[in-house]
């Protein structure tokens, strides 16, 4: 299966029913991804730890309500997927046996952020498919986050749809933009990343803090940029990079989405 960056955008999106990037991801298994996956392995960042952890979950998943601030209706909203813990398992196999990690930690509590249950309520509306969760490290760089994905690249032939879940670009410091032009610094930001995966300039992405332009203002910190790293590394570095969606909000933050494929 191909693997995918879907940039999620704030909790408000949920409610928001104007937004672009909305009507993209309720169009996912119509348009993208025809074939139901046997599971699905989202890595999303909102999720961070010392160590790999994988969240192993027999029965639903619970909704996790991880922000506040936003109107009561966006807590009513469950997504009950139910767990994946043989695909968890086998996560953690593969972490330890292909990628030389030497502890991945098992999370039998944890449900999903809303970096999963947001994007997935609008691309799986049913919950019916099996949901496991992988955390990201953000003490670590791109590299580190690429290998975990080449380390989980066989999961692609076993019926595994392998989503990153962050932001094309994530700066919530700087100023609203209202009057729908964007703001430079994110532009260039955008074009560049579209850039590199187009042309497979895999290593530049792995090490944007140096090669992007303005690559710590549009990520002041790294962890909604590392999903994009564990999808692309799954996909390889032959695979070939489609921007399927592109829309902005706020005038910097960037729903740049992308399909890795090797066919």
């Amino acid at each position: 299966m191909d693997t995918f960056f879907v940039s999620h955008g704030p909790p408000s999106m949920a409610i928001e029913e104007s937004l672009p990037a909305r009507d993209f991801l309720k169009s996912w298994d119509n348009k993208l991804v025809q074939q139901k996956p046997r599971s699905i392995l989202l890595i999303s960042a909102h999720w961070d730890t010392s160590e790999p952890s994988v969240n192993i979950v027999e029965g639903p998943n619970e909704t996790i309500y991880d922000f506040y601030g936003f109107p009561s209706s966006l807590y009513q909203f469950k997504y009950p997927a139910p767990g994946a813990p043989e695909l968890a398992t086998r996560v953690k196999e593969l972490l330890m046996s292909n990628g030389g990690f030497k502890r991945v930690r098992e999370d039998k509590k944890r449900g999903l952020d809303h970096g999963a249950w947001m994007p997935l309520m609008f691309m799986y509306p049913k919950a019916d498919i099996p949901v496991c969760q992988l955390s990201i490290q953000s003490k670590n760089d791109g590299s580190y986050h690429y290998n975990m994905g080449r380390a989980l690249s066989s999961l692609r032939e076993e019926g595994v749809l392998i989503v990153g879940s962050g932001s094309a670009t994530h700066n919530s410091r700087v100023p609203m933009i209202t009057d729908g032009s964007v703001a430079p610094w994110a532009m260039e930001f955008n074009t560049w990343l579209k850039e590199c995966l187009y042309n497979r300039r895999h290593e530049d992405v792995n090490n944007y803090e140096n090669k992007a332009p303005h690559g710590k203002k549009a990520h002041p910190w790294p962890d909604h940029f590392y999903p994009l790293h564990v999808a692309l590394g799954a996909a390889g570095p032959d695979s070939k990079a489609e921007l399927v969606h592109q829309s902005w909000q706020y005038g910097s933050l960037s729903y740049a989405s992308y399909r890795f494929s090797t066919s």
